[in-house]
């Protein structure tokens, strides 16, 4: 940077001409001769420490200046970024649908071009580890004595996670699917002669040491045959009965391993059901609609090869408050009301108590209450609360 540092005295003017308009200005009687007059560097550690991302580019298209917090959301050092100009092909930016902005749409050549600032564009950038980035950048000029823009300062701001964040919600199909495996993949003590069993897949709970804890229900069985039916399936242990109502048991089982239910989750979907007949077993769940139905297919077959995609249903499904509050909880406040409330901790009788899940997670029960109540507060503000003052 030693060549720009000319440019750098200019563009930061704190420093003596400050000093000399400090001098020229009129006193006044109310203290200002006593006034300390501010660091010659001042302006350049406000740019430099700014929370918002800023880069100053010159005439030539060069990249003059750029703060520390632009160099950490560029993923680049101070020297790769002064080696760039602005042009979109050494950035890797592109529209939302992917398509590349050419040169005369790029901000800052119509900042040089028209002389007028330009607010609010949003685009893509890939980073040099090749993750993309969703930035909103505001670009302005800056001219010399002759009116002639000399400098554009660009900030921006990186939204990738409220861009994603707002395509969820906005979101409003789901994909329903069903994969159909083979009687290899019925263990024996679910074989069905007759009919078939519908097994509800209620919940799955990731706990921290790479478990999981899966609530499970159905009208098909007795408790006392879906207990033992589920405890012969080799990945779940810790199989304990839940409650029995109206005909229907709910059971809560610990998978030490993978199961066929994490795909759907994993994906960012639900699992739904598994149903088991005399020589096949189905598996149902959910995917949000813009992903690829391949990839649970691709999870579901490392379980069981044979799988088959048999039936693909994209249905409307708008976001209700579930999904407002799933992505307002933090994922272990998330998973603390998940099992609490499957378990049955707000049951009258309690069928789990607070120790009891604490243990699940391996914390202690003061611990698990502080996840379990701010996850309730969180459910209450968007129930209550205007969405104005929910925070």
């Amino acid at each position: 940077m030693t060549e720009s540092e000319p440019t750098e005295i200019a563009f930061f003017e704190t420093g003596t001409e400050a000093a000399d308009a400090e001098t020229d200005r009129p006193r006044s009687d109310h203290g200002d001769s006593d006034r300390r007059l501010p660091p010659a560097d001042l302006a350049r550690r406000i740019f430099d420490m700014s929370p918002i991302s800023t880069v100053v580019i010159d005439s030539t298209g060069a990249i003059a200046f750029a703060n520390e917090r632009a160099i950490e959301t560029l993923g680049l050092s101070s020297d790769e970024i002064a080696e760039r100009t602005y042009e979109p092909s050494e950035w890797n930016i592109s529209y939302e649908d992917g398509s590349p902005i050419p040169v005369e749409k790029h901000p800052v050549a119509r900042v040089f071009a028209t002389g007028e600032p330009e607010y609010g564009f949003e685009h893509w950038l890939e980073l040099p580890d090749g993750t993309e980035r969703w930035l909103v950048t505001n670009s302005r000029p800056v001219a010399n004595d002759a009116d002639e823009v000399e400098y554009v300062v660009v900030s921006f701001a990186d939204v990738t996670e409220l861009k994603r964040r707002s395509e969820r919600l906005l979101s409003d199909h789901m994909r329903r699917l069903e994969f159909r495996a083979d009687q290899s993949a019925v263990p024996p003590s679910l074989r069905v002669e007759d009919g078939e069993w519908r097994i509800e897949v209620e919940s799955v709970v990731s706990l921290p040491d790479g478990a999981t804890v899966q609530y499970m229900g159905t009208s098909d069985l007795s408790a006392s045959d879906f207990v033992t039916a589920v405890e012969e399936v080799p990945h779940y242990v810790d199989v304990r009965l839940l409650s029995t109502s109206d005909g229907y048991s709910r059971i809560e089982a610990r998978a030490e391993e993978a199961t066929v239910s994490e795909v759907f989750q994993s994906l960012g979907g639900h699992p739904r059901a598994v149903i088991i007949a005399h020589d096949e077993v189905r598996f149902l769940g959910e995917l949000p609609g813009d992903v690829d139905h391949r990839l649970a297919a691709d999870g579901v077959r490392r379980f069981h090869d044979n799988v088959e995609l048999v039936s693909e249903d994209l249905v409307y499904s708008p976001h209700l408050l579930s999904d407002v509050v799933e992505d307002a909880l933090t994922d272990r406040q998330l998973a603390t009301l998940d099992a609490a409330y499957f378990s049955g901790y707000f049951d009258t009788p309690r069928t789990s108590t607070g120790g009891e899940l604490a243990d699940r997670f391996g914390v202690t029960r003061q611990t698990f209450n502080q996840h379990l109540r701010k996850a309730q507060r969180t459910v209450f503000e968007h129930l209550f609360e205007r969405s104005d003052r929910a925070h």
